[in-house]
């Protein structure tokens, strides 16, 4: 399944508390559920101002919908063509 990096403009997320994470958490799992399982949130990096998102699904409008159920911005979406690593180099 296709694997997406979400760009999520948020300032402050990275001041936020553990009940708000823990709120946001939980919206996202409440909108991955009622968009059913084709679509999956692997984690996401909190930066000060934005969060960058891993996500499985099918296709971006499948991101932008559960952007839009869990009430979260959605700034850019893009495809992960491969993940390299320091393995990678090696023969």
């Amino acid at each position: 399944m296709p694997q997406y990096v979400i760009e999520r403009e948020m300032p402050g997320v990275g001041k936020l508390s553990e009940a708000d994470v823990t709120l946001a958490s939980q919206a996202s799992c409440k909108a991955l559920r009622e968009i059913g399982p084709a679509i999956q949130w692997v984690h996401s990096y909190v930066t000060d101002n934005k969060l960058y998102c891993i996500y499985r699904a099918p296709n971006e409008d499948m991101i932008r919908e559960h952007a839009q159920l869990g009430g979260f911005p959605c700034n850019k979406i893009a495809l992960i063509h491969r993940t390299i690593d320091p393995t990678t180099g090696e023969a």
